[in-house]
């Protein structure tokens, strides 16, 4: 593989991980606060239809970046509703919202459209387009670093920018602030949390907001600029790879951007599987590449990379002692 060859699959890994980054996040926050949300897939999925729809019909990627956000808050909270309020089992009610997104956008976007539970192409100020990063044309000409400036890091819409500083405002927000000691606590000991006067329900409501906008931002990324319009069952599993991508990062921000590059590496590599053949010189079906994102995320829910410990008191409901 040629430098150039290198460069080309190096940018279409960071296009394809940028949902499986902020899918990722958003479940950090979630699952630190004690609320497993296996509905990623379904808010990233409600996201796509209604930011491709809404900016369809009026033409403005921004707004339909805001609905997007909307829809995903709406099952967010449906979810914390379930998971929090009435203190049912959130694996159900995850999957329960996976399926109602699944029939939900096709029949809207039927609805709305008639053209087979999609949306129209999206063009011009409907789609987030490419953005050029500071001092390009002077790096260009510098040797290595040049090419990887201006191919790799420039080019992409701001919701890429969007995703990778999201790493580390998330690693200062839940390490550096008393919020983020607070939603940590909750997720390990939410006990110790109440005693100390601070309200459980707020925080882990708080949580599963930040999850919804975050999955509100990943779906509407999909639909409104790594494609353009919304296709049915578009995030292809995407929220169930960002899942796998958080037991694998151990429910760090840091070790989740690495994580979901890996995953959207494989990615790439499944749309060139000219660069394979030429590197191992052997013929591998393209069937077996577009899988290997999947293999990966079974090796990893299968406990092959190490054992990941969740938060001690994910999945358990809350109630307060009197």
């Amino acid at each position: 593989m040629d430098y150039a060859t290198l460069l080309q699959v190096l940018a279409s890994t960071l296009r394809l991980a940028t949902p499986l980054l902020l899918a990722c996040l958003a479940g950090l926050y979630s699952e630190r606060s004690g609320i497993f949300d296996i509905g990623l897939e379904g808010k990233m999925l409600m996201a796509a239809m209604a930011s491709g729809a809404i900016a369809a019909l009026t033409g403005s990627a921004w707004i339909g970046l805001a609905a997007g956000i909307g829809a995903s808050l709406l099952l967010a909270a449906i979810h914390g509703l379930a998971s929090i309020t009435f203190r049912g089992n959130q694996l159900i009610s995850g999957v329960a919202l996976n399926f109602v997104a699944s029939g939900a956008t096709v029949l809207i976007a039927q609805a709305l459209f008639q053209q087979g539970g999609r949306t129209p192409p999206l063009t011009g100020a409907a789609r987030f387009e490419p953005l050029a990063l500071p001092f390009l044309d002077t790096l260009k000409g510098v040797p290595l670093f040049g090419p990887f400036y201006a191919q790799v890091l420039s080019g992409h819409s701001i919701l890429v920018y969007l995703a990778l500083a999201a790493v580390p405002a998330s690693w200062w927000l839940l390490y550096r602030t008393r919020f983020g000691l607070r939603l940590r606590a909750v997720g390990e000991n939410p006990e110790s949390v109440d005693t100390a006067g601070v309200s459980v329900i707020r925080l882990r409501y708080t949580a599963v907001a930040l999850t919804g906008v975050l999955c509100g931002v990943a779906g509407a990324y999909m639909a409104t600029a790594l494609q353009a319009g919304f296709g049915r069952e578009m995030t292809a599993g995407r929220g169930y790879i960002a899942l796998a991508a958080l037991i694998f990062a151990k429910w760090r921000p840091w070790y989740a951007l690495w994580a979901t590059l890996l995953f959207g590496f494989l990615q790439a590599l499944a749309l060139r599987p000219d660069v394979i053949e030429g590197t191992l010189h052997m013929q591998i079906p393209v069937s077996f590449l577009d899988a290997l994102p999947y293999i990966l995320t079974v090796i990893v829910l299968a406990g092959f990379v190490g054992r990941a410990i969740p938060p001690r008191a994910g999945g358990d409901p809350y109630v307060k002692e009197r």
